[in-house]
């Protein structure tokens, strides 16, 4: 397996629901409902935009959390070594205060002066247990205060942690919800796809809102912008007749499917093997076909820019699950297919 395409991390949050701008007649006979095949389409598309800013948001959040509750781990390490330190002081502290206490036989300590031998004497013995007395509290004092500085610091980064793991836990909620509503409105697309293809009639195009892009008349880019490669070109196996004719993205029903360059709609059809599809041709003679599609979202005739959206994955035709097949051909038919995967590589998009 190849590696995932990440979303760009630049995602308007809390996207606003597309709007279906217009929806041209079908090739078959419009049956009643076609506007709500319209709006579902439209749903699917938001809830997918939706679904992918929430991971994102719960994915950052949990990140974060995850680095303040390692500053608050660090914060109680520190404050477990300034504990220690002061009770090694303490414990100095104490064995000074019993060498002393032994020394002087117990007395007081004006009955030391009464007792010493010389002034001098009893100065220099009280002002050595006063500097280590006075040493030694001072540490105390410094590691205390220190320990206190820490115990906000931990009390701090435990509380920020704590609040990011309840906001987290309403963005999994949320998360959770979408995906939901998503994959419902998936089913209710994939069968809405499947019951045009049995009929044979594609349904007219489904308007809907187009991403900002940026690409420009010259640019290439891939048929969808997250995915897992599957079958490759070439690849053999029961499903097919002779060898794999294109390059598999496995995507879940209702991901967009992009046009990788500047083209124009050739072909919009239903039924067959790869129910429904649409087939591009660029400049240079070549033709690209993007196939078992759940929606579509260009008529023939039109013109296309990179990147735009021209329909929705599904699975429809001969199809085991959810995917886009994609070729790129020197002909808009079957069997003249080249290996995509170069191709595209030769233009600059690596998958």
């Amino acid at each position: 397996m190849r590696s995932y395409r990440r979303h760009r991390l630049v995602v308007p949050v809390l996207l606003c629901a597309l709007a279906v701008l217009a929806a041209r007649p079908a090739r078959a006979p419009e049956e009643p409902g076609n506007g709500t095949d319209t709006g579902l389409s439209a749903e699917v598309a938001r809830l997918y935009e939706e679904a992918a800013v929430a991971t994102q948001q719960y994915e950052a959040g949990r990140a974060e959390a995850e680095e303040q509750r390692g500053r608050a781990q660090r914060a109680e390490a520190l404050l477990d070594a300034q504990r220690r330190n002061i009770a090694v002081l303490q414990e100095d502290l104490g064995r000074i205060a019993r060498a002393q206490y032994r020394s002087s036989g117990g007395l007081p300590v004006a009955a030391h002066m009464i007792l010493a031998g010389s002034p001098d004497g009893l100065m220099r013995g009280q002002h050595a247990f006063a500097q280590a007395d006075l040493a030694v509290n001072n540490a105390i004092s410094k590691n205390r205060r220190a320990e206190a500085r820490l115990a906000a610091d931990e009390a701090k980064a435990a509380a920020q942690w704590q609040a990011l793991e309840k906001r987290n836990a309403q963005l999994a909620v949320l998360k959770a919800d979408i995906e939901q509503k998503l994959e419902s409105a998936r089913v209710r697309l994939q069968g809405q796809a499947d019951a045009a293809v049995s009929a044979g009639a594609c349904r007219g195009a489904v308007r809907l809102d187009q991403p900002e892009t940026g690409f420009g008349d010259g640019g290439w880019v891939a048929p969808v912008e997250t995915y897992e490669l599957s079958a490759s070109y070439g690849s053999g196996g029961a499903r097919w007749s002779n060898r794999h004719t294109g390059q598999d993205f496995a995507v879940p029903i209702g991901t967009p499917v992009r046009a990788v360059g500047t083209g124009r709609v050739v072909r919009v059809s239903c039924g067959g093997a790869f129910g429904i599809e649409i087939v591009l041709k660029h400049a240079g003679g070549y033709y690209t076909q993007y196939a078992h599609l759940a929606s579509v979202a260009v008529d023939q005739g039109e013109h296309v820019s990179p990147g735009q959206w021209i329909g929705q994955s599904g699975t429809t035709g001969n199809s085991t699950g959810p995917h886009l097949h994609f070729e790129a051909r020197v002909t808009p038919e079957t069997g003249s297919a080249v290996n995509p995967v170069s191709w595209l590589a030769a233009r600059g998009v690596s998958l």
